[in-house]
């Protein structure tokens, strides 16, 4: 294996630029454009003994991911897997939607403090990274008490460890993606350094399609209840400088992976407590795809977490009813309290305290993912060669923020949705 690659930055050099490599993935020539990439970057694999196999992952609906391993003979499982890359080529235009240059920022800082596997290259559409062990999981399994346990944890070292990265000025002159003109993203929600969680909502409103009278017309509605959400939220206190935190803000299932625990430990590792007696293991997880983060209110991330344990289905059945939501926020808010720098936030932290403020929080901001994923899917309609209904979904997760919305104005004579009946469940 070289120690070089194309532009001289060496492998799993942590301070190094990242790789780039000149090539593309081709959707329409997949197993030959991800061998060129493989190759590339692991010329050994070449080798007359190498017999490259490509893991397809379908759990997501806006990138291609590629698990590609070397099963060469005599060599272990585990082997194989230690040395397994991730391909993950971008979806169609996503561009529009998500900072490419930002994701590469996340993922070298989500490195450096040990939350991220390393980042081996990239290409002209995606990125390499080195393949995380253990079980990515699926909807039901966010319902569990141990793993949910477990992601409250890891979300709460995320907010409580990672700096929020800021840009001095957004660059934009007040000029849209789409070359239309409005104000700058700076001044969208004063106070809040940019990009946020509302400048991003922001900047994909401005890039939606409004070529029919329809179009702009849903754009005007969105953009007004933007402007209305950030009046009503974006002021209200929370953890962090600015009431911001690091945040995943695309915590789905299949981003959350299940560790294997090692022997004789809890399996928490990365600093978040002293090893146990086997006998006392508790899952550990990791976090994966980091091109939706930005600063954001805690309570939006953990608020959009808690929508994704009804999976893409939107099965709101199964979401978490008020006794597993606070079971969650206080193991959150033991493990963010345990972290965060005390000369901060006061010795004498009153936990119980934080964990019922921080629940109302999510509460209050338990409509705001419906409407944040509703404008991704309009633009995703427009741009994505996914088979998904993306059209359809963008409805689903607006009717959502509409029924949040009737709730906390004390709307009368309409039939309280399923959603809000299981938010508003106490066991």
């Amino acid at each position: 294996m070289p120690s070089k690659l194309p532009n001289g930055a060496a492998n799993g050099d942590h301070g190094a630029q990242i790789p780039y490599i000149p090539l593309s993935y081709d959707s329409t020539n997949d197993d030959s454009s991800a061998r060129q990439l493989i190759l590339a970057l692991r010329p050994g694999w070449s080798s007359p003994d190498s017999n490259i196999e490509f893991v397809r992952f379908t759990d997501g609906i806006t990138n291609t991911l590629l698990k590609a391993v070397n099963r060469k003979p005599g060599l272990s499982k585990e082997q194989i897997d230690n040395e397994a890359i991730l391909l993950r080529a971008y979806g169609h235009g996503t561009d529009v939607i998500i900072d490419r240059h930002r994701e590469t920022q996340n993922h070298e800082l989500l490195m450096k403090h040990g939350l991220a596997p390393t980042l081996l290259a990239r290409f002209d559409n995606g990125m390499m990274y080195r393949f995380i062990q253990g079980k990515a999981c699926q909807p039901a399994d966010l319902r569990d008490p141990s793993i949910y346990l477990a992601v409250a944890r890891r979300i709460a070292q995320w907010h409580a460890t990672m700096p929020c990265i800021h840009e001095t000025s957004s660059g934009n002159n007040g000029v849209t993606s789409n070359g239309t003109h409005g104000p700058s993203l700076d001044l969208v929600a004063p106070g809040k350094p940019a990009p946020n969680v509302w400048t991003v909502m922001q900047k994909w409103i401005r890039a939606l399609p409004t070529k029919t009278e329809a179009q702009r017309a849903r754009q005007a509605e969105l953009q007004k209840e933007l402007v209305w959400l950030i009046e009503k939220l974006s002021q209200r206190p929370g953890l962090g400088k600015n009431g911001l935190v690091f945040a995943h803000c695309d915590l789905l299932s299949g981003n959350v992976i299940i560790e294997p625990k090692g022997p004789g430990t809890n399996g928490v590792g990365h600093g978040l407590g002293e090893s146990q007696p086997i006998c006392q293991q508790q899952p550990s997880v990791n976090f994966i795809d980091y091109e939706y983060a930005t600063p954001s209110p805690a309570a939006f991330d953990l608020a959009n977490h808690f929508a994704e344990w009804g999976g893409f289905e939107c099965d709101y059945s199964v979401l978490p009813t008020q006794a597993q939501r606070l079971e969650f926020i206080r193991e959150y808010t033991h493990t963010y309290f345990s972290l965060v720098d005390r000369s901060e936030n006061g010795e004498n932290v009153d936990e119980e305290l934080e964990a019922q403020k921080l629940h109302a929080e999510v509460d209050m901001f338990r409509g705001v993912p419906g409407f944040y994923w509703c404008i991704w899917a309009l633009i995703q309609a427009t741009i994505s060669h996914i088979d998904f209904d993306y059209a359809q979904y963008a409805e689903v997760r607006l009717g959502e923020y509409w029924a949040w919305r009737d709730e906390i104005n004390g709307v009368t004579g309409k039939e309280i949705t399923l959603r809000e009946k299981r938010w508003a469940q106490l066991e």
